[in-house]
């Protein structure tokens, strides 16, 4: 079975923690971390680097000894100090990390206090009043761990779209390949860009002589096959991830499309429109009586039904349906509409390459600017800068502006959003730059009045143009910090201020009914990746998904303008 990059990256996160909850050596922990941050982030797999003999050490992070390492675990799909590790602690101790807030050196102390080792456990003691009793955690320490429980609880299995593409476009390429296929798509949630996928659907059309269902067992991360037959075959891949591959008629192709990737709500709407037509919808087409009068085509299927076409990302019931009867659907953003990055950092603090590189690597995507936006100050982890190095930036930025051709660097810092709303840098230096990104790093647990009007004091400051990530989730990890985005949203449009729509496949922050909030209430969208290398401009088709699902036109989003409207813009006049 083929080792992908989330694979490699787990184990050493994996690793990571248990030596964290061991108490070892910091330094060590954070190497693995940061190796599994630059394994998960590659655009391309590391498993064919390894097979290539690449040299993995020109990768940020990636030492000779953590080299030996990930090419060890391409091998042979383990790493021995991670299986040494795994048989001295109980089997549930590293699911305890996904609770957000508990952390290493407090899942020790659980485990050393009340026995605590797994997911059901820390439940069973949060419960029982166990866990305010010891000391150091308290009440409102052990009301958190419940309500992150029930986070995870509710997140299941489902994991993040950049993984579940990992997995997809292989195997559609693939499929693609097999004798007599016509046509093979995805559909499900993966098709409707949603943060997070539960499983696979995928649609082919072939000839009679094709042994489809022989195909997919035999695909090489197929674990184990669940259903095995001629129009429908079930695998699930090594990651346990479920794929159900259905065979249809051409005849049918577009009703299955439209059935398969529902949601399921936009579907039954679509029924209930049908039946007021005396038509009868499902996934082999549209019937009056016995006939089948559309189904070979998704615009077919809509057009019988009185409505303009509905773009996937859109088919959540949520109106769509209603402004299809009006022909009022948004023309939504496409990626060639986007000019630039407006959130990019570089070797200055956390990020791995120079500001000539990211611009030259974003020049070379057709865009006309991007922003350098390294971290400000209070952020050391990542080598925040200070006043006179961010003055440093700036002048470096001058000159590459006179060096390069074909784009423009703005001068920009991501600024962070200290506790009393008071911004990480004076004016003085804020005023120097052509752009100034804002978010929290910190203090996620203010209430959510005092979190809102931290936020919204540090936009009354008039170098504040956008809001970074604005509710500091992390998908599957981290839930958005307590505040209130209705009121963010309205601040925001009473300031022309700008809200950040994250790429990174972990944030999608905004998501995309915050986005179409913003939309409503006259707020530009920003979509930036947060790119940290070059590669990562990539996670551009992320946002892009996520703003499509929330409804967002080109008009609405800063970054599809000319430069010189942006530069208007930006001056908050």
């Amino acid at each position: 079975m083929p080792v992908h990059n989330h694979d490699i990256a787990e184990a050493f996160n994996q690793l990571a923690d248990l030596l964290e909850i061991k108490g070892e050596n910091q330094f060590r922990i954070r190497a693995y971390r940061n190796a599994a941050r630059t394994i998960g982030s590659l655009p391309q797999n590391a498993a064919d680097l390894v097979a290539k003999k690449a040299d993995l050490t020109k990768y940020e992070g990636i030492g000779k000894d953590l080299a030996g390492k990930i090419e060890y675990f391409v091998k042979n799909r383990e790493l021995p100090l991670l299986e040494e590790l795994k048989k001295e602690m109980p089997a549930g101790i590293v699911e305890l990390m996904r609770v957000a807030g508990l952390g290493a050196k407090r899942i020790a102390v659980l485990q050393k206090k009340l026995g605590v080792g797994s997911l059901d456990e820390l439940k069973e003691a949060a419960e029982q009043g166990k866990i305010e009793e010891v000391e150091g955690f308290g009440k409102k320490t052990q009301e958190a761990i419940l309500q992150e429980l029930a986070r995870i609880g509710a997140a299941g299995k489902r994991i993040l779209l950049n993984r579940a593409k990992e997995f997809c476009e292989p195997l559609l390429e693939y499929l693609k390949k097999a004798e007599g296929v016509k046509d093979v798509a995805a559909a499900g949630s993966y098709r409707r860009r949603r943060e997070t996928v539960g499983d696979l659907d995928i649609l082919i059309i072939a000839s009679k002589q094709s042994d489809i269902a022989e195909r997919v067992c035999n695909y090489e991360d197929v674990k184990k096959v669940i259903a095995k037959g001629k129009s429908k075959t079930s695998v699930l891949l090594g990651s346990d991830l479920q794929v159900d591959v259905r065979v249809v008629p051409q005849v049918s192709f577009g009703a299955a499309m439209v059935y398969f990737t529902g949601s399921k709500e936009h579907c039954i709407a679509l029924r209930k429109i049908g039946q007021s037509k005396k038509l009868k919808v499902n996934e082999y087409g549209v019937y009056k009586g016995k006939r089948r009068v559309a189904g070979r085509t998704e615009q077919e299927v809509y057009k019988k039904l009185g409505l303009e076409y509905i773009e996937p990302e859109l088919r959540e019931n949520r109106g769509e349906i209603e402004a299809a009867k009006e022909n009022n659907l948004p023309k939504l953003i496409k990626r060639e509409d986007i000019r630039g990055d407006f959130h990019v950092h570089s070797n200055y603090t956390d990020g791995h390459n120079t500001i000539e590189e990211m611009a030259e690597a974003a020049r070379e995507l057709g865009y006309k600017y991007i922003a350098i936006t390294d971290h400000s100050q209070n952020v050391t982890v990542a080598g925040g800068l200070k006043p006179r190095e961010v003055e440093k930036q700036i002048a470096e930025i001058d000159k590459l502006n006179k060096k390069l051709k074909g784009i423009t660097i703005l001068k920009g810092s991501e600024v962070d959003i200290l506790e009393k709303g008071d911004l990480d840098l004076p004016d003085e230096i804020l005023e120097q730059l052509d752009i100034v990104v804002c978010s929290v790093h910190s203090h996620f647990k203010l209430s959510r009045d005092k979190q809102t009007k931290r936020i919204i004091k540090a936009m009354d400051n008039p170098n504040f143009n956008i809001l970074g990530h604005p509710t500091g989730r992390l998908i599957n990890e981290r839930g958005p910090y307590d505040v209130d985005m209705e009121a963010v949203v309205k601040a925001a449009a009473e300031r022309g201020v700008m809200l950040e729509l994250n790429s990174h496949f972990d944030r999608l922050d905004l998501d995309d009914m915050n986005c179409k909030m913003a939309k409503d209430n006259g707020v530009m969208i920003v979509i930036s990746t947060d790119a940290h290398r070059t590669g990562h401009f990539d996670f551009m088709e992320f946002g892009i998904g996520q703003a499509r699902r929330g409804w967002l036109e080109a008009k609405d989003i800063l970054n599809t303008r000319p430069l010189a409207e942006v530069k208007k813009i930006l001056k908050r006049s």
